[in-house]
């Protein structure tokens, strides 16, 4: 097979990179752009930034003398502004341009903060929704110059020219959109207005909308942010700003913090949510930038234990990202998380020291957040610690209500070993704290801190066992035969047996055996079994004494004294297996399959020999 000749370019030549126009729009509309909904967005930003460029050339300008006005009736969308409008050079320039941007120009680009927009892409959203473009734009830069017409379709083409001052009186941009017939859900005029609302509610240039029914046009922001205006009261401005947040998170909030931050230009609220939310869910939060909106999900504003909130704040320093749908990760980003969690912090200060009634409200609900926070924060841990609640065996309490009642304070290392523990514990008088939940073992532990007078420790099984009662020299005799019949069939699990009285009387048996026990069994067991091999030195040199399970019969229990006189020695050991598999149950914590398979072996021969001996 032969190759057909191909010519072949001198060499060092230079070439153009060919643009394929459609390919760069399916591009945006599946990989940059969430929906196509974002091309009135893009126009309006662009409109926004010609505003901020005018008002440089016009600075004495009444503050609302431009403006930027929406048109749609269903066959057109149309959007015009005021703003610094372009020359027949700038059309050539930065609309025929992919990825120019006339907000990076070089006479601009050390100003260029002032723009919302900073990728020259913006204007070909457009083809998400039509398969044509018009603007019609005279400069107000060149009061001289004519208007100028750029019509440019989807297929790469675009034609430019230059029309009478009459086609265009005034400075400023119009940009029209014929939609396609499969757009209509994103240019019906209902749907441009909701839109058009929802990005510019809060835009500091007058944004009015008309519909093409003859109408006056609909102010889009008829009012500033809530934050920036004036109220008769700080009552009233509290109500108003909580009215605001349930406005747009579609909940009352418990509580709204005020967020200011100068150095970034950045104003909003931070609501507090009024009920709990999974741990480590993270909320967006509703951004915008120069008051336009930019993502209704960013995470990132907030640091990750801030999951009791969900804030609104327009900023001016924030840098979006290409999509401009979220924010660029930066050191100014970095600075304004920091500077926001600082004020998330002064509010639950605030709270700890005047507003008792909301705290107590705050904790009930979102205790999991402050603990996750107290764990880093000093501040924080002092002030809050002894009013954060715990499971306890005094039921839940706060730490500071337990400390009062238990100078030594047990904590368990997880939630089966407190769920085995915490009755015989509480009849016995002992303190014990439920550390298996994320954050409390290492909170409890940091009690002393604030409270010197007391002591914390780790739940050994010995510190329970020896608040145990031991049974009299002749009932542990009595006993032997059985228990050592106990030993041997449990002995698959590394489990002693003892007899002990203990309270409550109607717990017949308590399984001691921690997680960690557990693993060094099972670690143990697999070096043995790996014996010889290199395994098998890896895990003999880590291998330690492996502590064993005990069950503790409780002899005040009528079913554990009628065992324990049994001398049947199958029965027996059968009777030791249920006890055991009964105990492990009531633990909580999930069963090994021997376990299982002995639970269900014991209640059959159990269940046989009832039916035996009542034939």
């Amino acid at each position: 097979m032969t190759l057909p000749d191909i010519p072949l370019s001198p060499a060092g030549s230079d070439r153009t990179f060919q643009v394929d126009l459609r390919g760069l729009v399916d591009l945006l509309s599946h990989h940059l752009y969430s929906s196509p909904r974002v091309y009135l967005r893009e126009l309006m930003q662009n409109a926004v930034d010609a505003l901020t460029a005018r008002r440089r050339l016009e600075p004495a300008a009444p503050a609302h003398a431009f403006g930027i006005r929406l048109y749609a009736d269903g066959s057109v969308v149309r959007v015009e502004d005021d703003g610094v409008g372009l020359t027949e050079g700038d059309v050539h320039t930065f609309l025929a341009t992919i990825g120019r941007s006339s907000k990076r120009a070089e006479k601009i680009a050390e100003q260029r903060a002032d723009f919302i927009g900073q990728f020259g892409i913006g204007l070909l959203s457009c083809f998400l929704v039509a398969d044509e473009i018009h603007v019609l734009s005279r400069s107000a830069s060149t009061p001289e110059a004519p208007a100028v017409e750029w019509r440019g379709r989807g297929d790469g083409s675009y034609t430019v020219r230059t029309l009478p001052a009459s086609a265009r009186p005034r400075p400023g941009t119009t940009v029209t959109l014929t939609p396609r017939s499969d757009a209509g859900e994103w240019t019906r005029p209902a749907q441009v207005h909701t839109l058009a609302r929802h990005f510019g509610s809060l835009l500091r240039h007058p944004v009015t909308f008309d519909d093409g029914t003859g109408g006056p046009g609909a102010p889009v922001n008829p009012e500033p942010a809530p934050w920036a205006r004036t109220y008769p009261t700080p009552g009233a401005r509290s109500r108003a700003l909580a009215a605001y947040g349930a406005e747009v998170f579609g909940f009352t909030p418990l509580d709204t913090i005020e967020l200011d931050l100068p150095a970034v230009g950045l104003k909003g609220i931070a609501c507090v949510l009024p009920e709990a939310v999974p741990a480590g869910r993270r909320h967006g939060h509703r951004v915008h930038v120069k008051g336009m909106l930019l993502s209704e999900q960013a995470e990132e504003i907030l640091p990750e234990w801030a999951f009791f909130v969900r804030c609104v704040v327009d900023a001016e320093s924030l840098r979006p990202t290409a999509s401009r749908e979220s924010l660029y990760e930066d050191d100014t980003l970095a600075a304004v998380r920091d500077a926001l969690a600082e004020r998330l912090r002064a509010w639950i200060a605030r709270a700890a020291a005047s507003d008792p009634d909301l705290l107590a409200r705050f904790l009930q609900a979102h205790h999991l957040a402050v603990k996750s926070l107290a764990v880093h924060d000093d501040e924080i841990l002092r002030m809050l610690l002894p009013w954060l609640p715990f499971e306890t065996t005094d039921g839940h309490s706060t730490l500071d209500e337990f400390a009062r009642t238990h100078r030594t304070v047990l904590v368990t290392s997880s939630v089966e070993e407190f769920r085995q523990v915490a009755a015989i514990a509480s009849a016995a008088g002992l303190g014990v704290v439920n550390g298996g939940y994320t954050y409390d073992r290492e909170l409890v532990h940091r009690l002393p801190e604030i409270r010197p007078e007391v002591s914390v420790a780790d739940l050994d099984p010995a510190t329970l066992t020896a608040h145990l009662d031991p049974v009299d020299r002749e009932t542990e005799l009595a006993a032997a035969a059985y228990l050592a019949l106990a030993r041997d069939a449990l002995a698959v699990f590394d489990c002693d047996v003892a007899l002990r009285t203990f309270q409550p009387a109607s717990a017949p048996a308590l399984l001691m055996d921690s997680r960690e026990a557990r693993h060094e069994r099972t670690r143990s067991q697999l070096a043995r079994e790996q014996e010889g091999g290199v395994w098998g030195d890896i895990l003999g040199a880590l291998r330690q004494e492996a502590p064993r399970a005990q069950l503790i019969l409780n002899q005040l229990n009528p079913l554990v004294r009628t065992a324990v006189a049994i001398d049947e020695p199958e029965l027996a050991r059968t009777s030791a297996e249920a006890l055991y598999g009964q105990a492990a149950m009531l633990s909580r914590r999930p069963l090994r399959p021997a376990e299982s398979s002995l639970i269900n072996r014991s209640f059959l021969d159990l269940l046989a020999h009832a039916l035996r001996k009542d034939s």
